[in-house]
């Protein structure tokens, strides 16, 4: 069991969520939001904390966060749309029309 308490933290003045173990940032995803949509350009995991499922956890967050503010989402970061793709509960949060263009439209059918 892992003592650090992982947290996902919305630091909008950076425009980024990021995720900390305890007091240390080890990943980030920078979006903005605009019309209601917040869009995913990028997200990375420190190196050295690879396959602790770090990432999905950071997405995981993200995606929730999107969803209670009532946001849809333009996944443009690949990791983010992989990880829609694997969790389909997510789908709704990209809008019907922007599906195709994020290789999301075969998804729900």
């Amino acid at each position: 069991m892992d003592a650090m308490e992982t947290s996902v933290v919305d630091v909008p003045e950076r425009g980024r969520f990021e995720i900390r173990q305890g007091e240390r940032v080890v990943g980030l995803a920078s979006y903005h939001v605009d019309n209601g949509q917040m869009t995913l350009p990028h997200t990375e995991v420190d190196p050295s904390m690879g396959g602790q499922g770090i990432g999905t956890k950071l997405v995981d967050g993200v995606l929730t966060a999107a969803r209670e503010r009532g946001l849809t989402v333009l996944p443009y970061c690949s990791f983010v749309r992989r990880h829609i793709l694997q969790n389909p509960q997510f789908l709704d949060l990209v809008a019907d029309d922007d599906r195709p263009h994020f290789g999301l439209e075969t998804a729900d059918r």
